[in-house]
């Protein structure tokens, strides 16, 4: 039995102003218009028994990951486990593989892949996985390395020895990102394949290898596992979620450090797929044609006498003219400008607004919630409007406020809406007013999208100003 794991979290702070805490890089819309999270649980399908997959990821990204498996991959059998906050990949991987022993049974092997990567040639990919899970029955914990081709030095490498019958190889060590000098003698040698964070074992394997090499890590995921008796005991609760005091205990470390680094039975299996981590906007430029120029770009552009140049605009015509070697990116609320050659340096921006709690760090002007999304058109200090998109059966909280008022407008759709204790629907065109202190809700009943006007006025506006007194999605 294989069930593949998807990991999803991190920021993809690189590719800011689009990747963002609250929307990161796995629900990017790529060229072809599908996300990074689509075509990962596409290609988990391709490869996985019975079409059962897990994804490791946190409640506030679970409801989007759930919509987009359900867009991509409808008929696929999609498990949850959700962490309470990030504690890198060791403890999400045992989380895991206590899960699948739990339901699968300690021989059940996991294929574990990241939500965010790229691979192109499905045919390969689907050849390596078939030689890692033959290894992985063998009792190996074993890696799906990359065949490098170019000396990158943004990769782990693994340096790989004698051969594993006819199916992989022995790893011989695990090294740190290089400088190019050394980049370019990993290339030359053979010997190096890139650590793609790719990893086939049994749950048996790799949880006697983390009380092995990490036990703190191991007993302390124990204690996690102990304090949610539902997950132990039946698939029917969806999503898991992890205790967060517990959980809050365990160390956070990755499982090359914490495991694959000192185990004594890995091996690695090489494959040349196409593969990338899309880890900068160079990388997410490679993904488009280019004129005659070398530009690149999306949207509406228009490029006079310039050269190798991306450009990637959302919403609004973007010109540039006599420009070089440029990566320009447009969104809502931020522009990005960078040399094509310190594209890999847009973190630096983000450190930067982190230091002000900037906004635009976590959230896009269009946000995403478990009933649909919002869209901040006007924000003043005294008055804030908003375009509601309310998903077929989404209902919003029943909430109050007490320093602003609302007032809501149907603008497409029709909305069953309760102020205090009337109901009543609207229909587009009408409107309904919100007193301050007064408990209130939105719904759509209908079998299409809805949208809502709302118009918020107070002397504060602040998202701490609500009090959730009844929320269908278990919202904290």
């Amino acid at each position: 039995m294989l069930i593949p794991v998807i990991l999803s979290g991190g920021a993809g702070t690189r590719l800011w102003p689009v990747s963002r805490k609250a929307h990161p890089k796995p629900f990017m819309r790529l060229a072809d218009g599908n996300t990074l999270a689509g075509t990962t649980i596409q290609r988990a399908l391709a490869v996985a028994d019975e079409a059962a997959t897990l994804t490791v990821t946190s409640r506030d990204h679970y409801f989007l990951t759930r919509d987009i498996y359900q867009e991509a991959a409808p008929s696929g059998e999609h498990h949850f486990l959700l962490e309470p906050e990030g504690r890198n990949t060791a403890p999400a991987i045992v989380a895991a593989a206590m899960w699948v022993k739990a339901h699968w049974g300690e021989s059940a092997q996991l294929l574990v892949m990241p939500a965010d990567h790229l691979i192109r040639d499905m045919d390969v990919f689907c050849d390596a996985v078939q030689s890692a899970s033959h290894l992985a029955a063998e009792g190996y914990l074993t890696c799906l390395g990359v065949t490098p081709t170019h000396p990158e030095t943004g990769y782990g490498y693994i340096r790989s020895g004698d051969g594993v019958e006819s199916w992989g190889y022995q790893i011989e060590a695990f090294v740190e990102k290089p400088d190019l000098e050394t980049a370019q003698r990993y290339l030359r040698s053979g010997e190096f394949l890139w650590n793609a964070g790719m990893f086939c074992f049994t749950a048996s394997a790799i949880l006697e290898a983390v009380e092995s090499q990490a036990p703190d890590i191991y007993q302390a995921m124990g204690r996690v596992w102990r304090d949610m008796p539902e997950a132990s005991a039946t698939r029917s609760k969806e999503p898991m979620e992890l205790p967060a005091e517990s959980f809050g205990l365990v160390r956070s470390e990755s499982i090359d450090f914490a495991v694959m680094e000192k185990a004594p039975k890995r091996a690695v299996v090489p494959m040349d797929c196409g593969w990338s981590d899309i880890g900068s906007w160079q990388a997410i430029s490679d993904l488009y044609d280019s004129d005659q120029s070398g530009n690149r770009t999306q949207g509406e552009v228009v490029l006079i006498d310039s050269r190798n140049t991306f450009v990637q605009a959302e919403n609004r015509l973007i010109a540039a003219v006599g420009v070089d070697d440029l990566v320009i990116v447009d969104t809502q609320d931020a522009v990005l400008v960078a040399r094509r050659d310190r594209a890999q340096e847009v973190k630096a921006v983000v450190d930067e607004l982190k230091q002000t709690d900037h906004v635009t760090v976590t959230y896009h002007q269009t946000i995403h919630r478990p009933w649909g999304t919002y869209a901040v058109l006007e924000d003043s200090p005294n008055c804030r409007v908003r375009r509601l998109s309310i998903r077929p059966g989404g209902v919003l909280s029943l909430q109050v406020h007490h320093r602003h008022s609302e007032h809501w407008t149907v603008v497409k759709g029709e909305a069953d809406v309760r102020v205090g204790e009337t109901e009543k629907r609207l229909a587009s065109g009408e409107t309904i007013a919100i007193a301050v202190g007064v408990p209130h809700r939105l719904a759509n009943p209908g079998d299409e999208g809805i949208e809502v006007i709302e118009v918020q006025t107070g002397d504060y506006l602040g998202e701490d100003d609500m009090e959730r007194l009844e929320d269908y999605y278990g919202s904290k």
